[in-house]
Parts: C-alpha cells; sequence; structure tokens
C-alpha cells in the first residue's frame, strides 16, 4: 500500500485529472488504477450511510470524484449505505452514531438519492452510474456463516491498529462491538460489488483509508481479481476550520434544508487563500480560467469568488437558481435593497403578537442562523446579530408586528451576508 507519489506522471485522462486538481491524497497502487482506467475497466464506487436525509459539503469531494470518473469513461457506483448505517462508522467520532429506525434509514436514503442526479447520468448501458443498496447482501447474512467465512480473515490485533479505533480507545471513549464490525461489513461490501458488477476501486475521505485497506486485502484472501483504493483528503480551511461547517451548522446539499442562497453565500465567503484550491475542486471550470482567476489579487478576488460560489452553486441546484443567488447578493450589497428572494421563514401574526424573542427567532426554529441561543447570545455580545440592519443589544429583546417593513417582513441578519426574511403566513 502506498500514498500518491509526488512523481508519478498518469497517463489515464481520469487520474490526470484528479492529480492536477488536487483530489488524491493515498492510493494502493497509482500504476495499476492508472492501466484499468486507460483499458475502460475502471468500475469503481463510493459509500454514503444514511445517517441524514441529505448529504454534505463533506461529501462533495468523492462525488466530484465519481463525476470526473464517468467524465473520463469509468463507470460509477454510488453505493447507499443502507445496511451499515444500521451499525454506524466509527471512523473519526468520539462516540457511537445515533442509532436509526429502519423507517428512518430509509426516509434518509430516498432524501439523498436526488443529490446524485446533478452529478452522475444513470442508466444500465456503458458507463452509466449505477445506485445500489448494501441492505441488498448484508441483510441477508447469517451470523453464524459471516464469522466462519469473512470474519476469519481479519486479525483484531491488525483491528485495532486502525485509526478509527486506535483514536476512540486513546481517548478512553467506548467502542461498542457493533461498531467493531463496521469496518468487517464495509470490507465485504467491496468484495460483493466485485462480484456482482466487476467493480475494482473504492473511493472514499482519508479517513476511510484503513477500511479500504481491509477491503483490499479481503478480495485477495477470498480470490477476487485485484482491487484497488484511493482517497481524497479530509478538507480544512486556510485558517484551519473543518470544510463544510458553519456557525448554523452543517453546509446541506439538499435545497430543503439550505436555500440556493445560503449555498452560494457560503462558497462567496470563502478565505482568500482557499479560492484556488477550491475553484479546482468544487467546479468544473477549465484549468486555463482557473489559473486566472487564481491570480487575482487585492480586492479582485472577490470576483473570484463569485464566480466560484456561482460555479458550484449551479453544479448542485441548477444555473437558474445559482444566476439567481448572485443576483439576490448584488441587489442586497452592492445596492442596497431588499432583495425579495432572500430565504424566507414564515411565522404566525399571533406569535409576533405575543413576542417573538430574538434568540428564538435567531435560531434553530425559525431563521436558522444560529444553531442555539447560547450562540445567540455570544452573537448579540459581538455585534454580529441585526433585525432590520439595526444590531440587536439585548438579549432580551422581542420582535413584534410593529418591526414588519413596509415589505411586510422583517430582516434578520448574521454577520454581513447572511440574511432571512420573517414573513407573516
Amino acid at each position: 500500500m502506498t500514498t500518491a507519489p509526488d512523481e508519478f506522471s498518469p497517463k489515464s485522462d481520469f487520474l490526470r485529472i484528479l492529480t492536477e486538481r488536487g483530489y488524491i491524497h493515498q492510493a494502493s497502487d497509482l500504476a495499476g488504477i492508472d492501466a484499468a482506467a486507460r483499458e475502460g475497466r475502471l468500475t469503481t464506487y463510493v459509500g454514503y450511510d444514511c445517517t441524514a436525509a441529505s448529504l454534505h459539503v463533506g461529501h462533495l469531494l468523492s462525488i466530484m470524484m465519481l463525476h470526473w470518473l464517468q467524465a473520463t469513461g469509468g463507470r460509477p457506483i454510488a453505493l447507499m449505505g443502507g445496511g451499515t448505517t444500521r451499525v454506524g462508522d466509527p471512523s473519526g467520532r468520539d462516540e457511537a452514531r445515533k442509532i436509526l429506525t429502519l423507517e428512518q434509514i430509509e426516509e434518509n436514503k430516498e432524501g439523498i438519492k436526488k443529490t446524485f442526479s446533478r452529478f452522475l447520468s444513470f442508466g444500465e448501458d456503458g458507463n452509466g452510474a449505477r445506485m445500489v443498496d448494501n441492505a441488498e447482501w448484508l441483510t441477508k447474512l447469517n451470523y453464524i456463516e459471516m464469522l466462519r467465512d469473512i470474519g476469519r480473515h481479519f486479525s483484531v490485533n491488525r483491528m485495532m491498529s486502525m485509526d478509527s479505533v486506535r483514536m476512540r480507545l486513546e481517548r478512553d471513549q467506548e467502542l461498542s462491538f457493533l461498531e467493531f464490525n463496521y469496518m468487517i461489513l464495509q470490507s465485504y461490501d467491496f468484495v460483493e460489488l466485485n462480484r456482482r458488477y466487476g467493480c475494482i476501486l473504492q473511493m472514499g475521505g482519508s479517513d476511510q483509508w484503513g477500511n479500504i485497506v481491509n477491503g483490499i486485502d479481503l478480495g485477495r484472501r477470498l480470490g477476487t481479481p485485484q482491487l484497488y483504493g484511493l482517497t481524497c483528503p479530509l478538507l480544512t480551511t486556510a485558517s484551519g476550520a473543518k470544510m463544510g461547517k458553519t456557525a448554523a451548522g452543517a453546509v446541506w446539499l439538499d435545497a430543503g434544508f439550505l436555500s440556493p442562497y445560503d449555498y452560494w453565500q457560503f462558497w462567496r465567503n470563502t478565505e482568500d487563500a482557499d479560492v484556488a484550491r477550491f475553484l479546482k475542486l468544487f467546479t468544473l471550470l477549465p484549468m486555463d480560467e482557473i489559473a486566472r482567476l487564481s491570480a487575482l489579487a487585492g480586492a479582485e478576488i472577490n470576483e473570484a469568488k463569485k464566480v466560484l460560489a456561482t460555479e458550484a452553486t449551479a453544479l448542485m441546484h441548477g444555473r437558474e437558481a445559482a444566476d439567481a443567488a448572485a443576483e439576490t447578493a448584488r441587489k442586497t450589497f452592492v445596492e442596497g435593497s431588499l432583495a425579495a428572494d432572500l430565504p424566507t421563514v414564515a411565522v404566525s401574526r399571533d406569535l409576533l403578537a405575543a413576542g417573538l424573542g430574538v434568540l428564538t427567532a435567531f435560531g434553530p426554529e425559525h431563521a436558522k442562523l444560529v444553531p442555539s441561543t447560547s450562540e445567540a447570545r455570544r452573537q448579540i455580545k459581538n455585534g454580529g446579530l441585526r433585525v432590520n440592519d439595526v444590531a440587536v443589544t439585548d438579549e432580551r429583546a422581542v420582535l413584534r408586528e410593529s418591526d414588519l417593513t413596509g415589505d411586510g417582513v422583517i430582516k434578520l441578519s448574521f454577520g454581513r451576508k447572511k440574511h432571512v426574511l420573517l414573513r407573516v403566513g
């Protein structure tokens, strides 16, 4: 198993694009993957557990990798974790994931399926993408047979050395036997996908490296053709923050969880030092155009940020929604007008008549600009929250009908660029 060497010169379009755009962190055998891509036999999967009804920006790197795989002739598989979600992946976590009901898992699975249609073309012919669910085979396994036929190939000593296990134990955090089995199930997924669809490459975030390596090893022990693994980096911003996290929570991909306007604003707020990197990873712009935008400096870098925001939003929500978000931002920040298509939340007239506390209004029950009332208090102390463009200074303040503007809304703002309109409805 090797990390990706800087001196490797890929001959396939797939690895050339992934290399020049910065997607590759580790690979088991770059030469083998490169050859399979050139020969047109690269069927590849990425797994997504159904822990929420939407994927988030943290999943976007691997989705983009599947997109480039298909664009260069490979066949992608988006594996839904209807089975593994029942166990919970311990990777990168200090505590066990919440156990979901089967109904919740199914609802989440249906919710995240639509994301992939933006990035992949599905079909049975050629290199059409497939979407399959590991519940198809994992729920049919007999426990005794699984222990005898699959479990015997796993060394507990080796499993204990994997980061997902070792880090939990070093921090004296409990790791359940249920979670301990996750890497066995993920390894078995790889073998099963090879048997069913000829899948030979698994991709994922760098926190999945240990699970991927186990799958390759299990395939070798069970006599499958050579399997390969490739990971992308787990991104942090230039300031060290985890990519895709904001003060208001995760940056969701589903428009029902995060509006296209707020999604656009997330990319528009990219730190200067991250613009070039994010243009390569999260847009389809050609490299010469990215080089031109990356060379902008000073105040001009804001134009590159707007391009990044519009192109990333167009990929996820469509060109029309992206252009509308860009225009809303222009009206709000350049013209200083109150754009009607800012994110809107309905509140009852009775609620305003009784008085709606600002902490509640900005929080997860209504505007969702901050994740909690405690965070709202902190932002008020820092001067970060405004009502109708006036800073909130009293955490006990309430919103009433008298706060409705001539447009019939109350404008809530977090910082300079995040706004929500409260409208009586």
